[in-house]
């Protein structure tokens, strides 16, 4: 008897934030279930470009420079990625910023108010409305996927980042808005919520003896999850096996979410 198989054969998949951490996963994962992979990058070029040559190249993989701040920023992406292959099957929106320092809500900058939200939600605004317009003009009765990254903190709230949470926690009303809308057309939306996970991003809060006891000792698996621990539910939300799930949030933080 043959193993389950998770195939994307045929399909065109554009994630954003694809040269590190749960992106870069993630756009391996899609490759090996046998999807073309547009993925984009801000500044880490040598790395997306071999991350792009080691999964097969500008055939199968490509890496786009394109920063994302702005819903133009979003529809220009979503423009590359159709373009690179004719189509958009899968939107993985992964990409974020987390600002590492504690910052009291009274003296959080405007700057970094308005910064976070622009990356986190504002450019999501543009690839979704860009990556929906795409979608739709696509035959078949499934018309695409589109899977956003939220995070624990969207459902806890995180104290003295509440820009980031709020940032975060707005993808979880804009999942269910979404899957609402577009489920009867034939695209499906939902969202992966991780917890901590061991990127470069939280390197620095993990590596620190205090904030890492007091984060681990709030999931319940007493550690943080692996890249790939999140890529694997993402590229499941995309295939047949997910045929009846859409407006959900799929939570992947170790039962951290249920503790505190």
């Amino acid at each position: 008897m043959s193993g389950v198989v998770l195939s994307l054969e045929g399909k065109v998949a554009l994630i954003t934030g694809g040269s590190r951490g749960i992106g870069a996963a993630t756009v391996r994962l899609f490759r090996q279930a046998g999807a073309k992979v547009v993925f984009s990058y801000e500044k880490a070029r040598e790395t997306a470009e071999a991350l792009a040559a080691e999964l097969g190249g500008p055939e199968f993989c490509q890496a786009v420079q394109q920063s994302l701040h702005t819903p133009e920023d979003g529809r220009a992406l979503v423009g590359a990625a159709v373009a690179a292959f004719g189509k958009l099957d899968c939107l993985i929106v992964n990409h974020g910023v987390w600002p590492s320092h504690d910052q009291p809500i009274t003296t959080m900058p405007d700057a970094q108010w308005r910064s976070t939200l622009g990356i986190n939600l504002d450019s999501v605004f543009g690839l979704v409305q860009a990556g929906v317009a795409q979608m739709l003009s696509q035959p078949g009765t499934v018309k695409g996927h589109i899977v956003l990254i939220a995070s624990t903190a969207a459902q806890r709230g995180e104290a003295f980042h509440a820009d980031y949470a709020a940032s975060k926690g707005a993808l979880l009303s804009l999942t269910k808005s979404l899957s609402s809308e577009l489920i009867g057309q034939g695209i499906y939306v939902n969202c992966v919520a991780p917890g901590w996970v061991a990127t470069e991003m939280s390197a620095a809060a993990l590596s620190d003896p205090g904030t890492s006891n007091k984060a681990l000792s709030l999931i319940p698996l007493g550690r943080a999850a692996h890249v790939d621990e999140i890529a694997g539910p993402i590229v499941f939300l995309c295939t047949p096996l997910a045929g009846f799930v859409s407006g959900e949030i799929f939570n992947v933080n170790g039962g951290a979410v249920l503790v505190g």
